[in-house]
């Protein structure tokens, strides 16, 4: 039986992160980060035990490890079902979702880059719901990142879940150490972009898909 968890494990090959396996728990895991962000609190010179920041080191621990970092779980990839297409027999139809919103963090400096991605897909009898691949961004998108990285992850997992090579993806965001710090642009955008089969070597469905 095909499963998203057994295709998600024959992709992992495919993009690589710089993950560095442990066997902490997830509660293990915010009481250390728990007490290092404390450390770093205490060392910009604040007062950990004022009533607004006494918390505030679990908080960041929690957050990190159960939200915006819990991309880096494998068993938080989504589940997902797969339903048969009822259009086979049109060869080139062009399925494209825009403007699905994500949130992810620069892993140079820690700091936020907020963006959308475009995904585009030739179908191959095989589909899954447009709510799945909102959720695979959402799941790639939750660990600390680089956007070139990120867009070719989501593509090259699609590609496998999928059953298709005539897939495209763009992302568009902004990256907040270049807005908050350095040059301090709030005004530039990153765009990547990764297509593959069809859609890269067809002039007409690269045209539709930027459009």
């Amino acid at each position: 039986m095909l499963t998203s968890k057994h295709l998600f494990q024959e992709a992992l090959s495919k993009f690589p992160h710089p993950f560095k396996k442990n066997n902490l728990t997830n509660a293990e895991k915010i009481t250390q980060i728990s007490s290092h962000m404390a450390s770093i609190l205490d060392i910009l010179g604040l007062d950990i035990t004022n009533d607004s920041l006494k918390k505030t080191p679990e908080r960041v621990a929690k957050m990190y490890v159960e939200e915006i970092f819990a991309g880096l779980d494998e068993s938080k990839f989504p589940e997902i079902s797969f339903f048969e297409d009822p259009a086979s027999n049109e060869k080139d139809r062009l399925i494209t979702l825009k403007n699905i919103r994500f949130f992810s963090f620069c892993e140079h400096h820690f700091v936020p880059m907020i963006g959308t991605a475009t995904i585009a897909y030739i179908p191959n009898n095989r589909l899954i719901g447009f709510s799945k691949i909102h959720r695979i961004v959402h799941y790639f998108a939750q660990r600390p990142q680089l956007q070139e990285r990120l867009t070719h992850q989501i593509q090259e997992c699609l590609k496998i879940i999928l059953g298709t090579e005539d897939m495209a993806v763009s992302l568009q965001a902004k990256h907040y150490c270049i807005a908050m710090r350095g040059i301090k642009d709030d005004n530039t955008f990153t765009i990547t972009h990764a297509l593959s089969g069809r859609i890269a070597s067809d002039p007409q469905l690269r045209m539709e898909f930027f459009k």
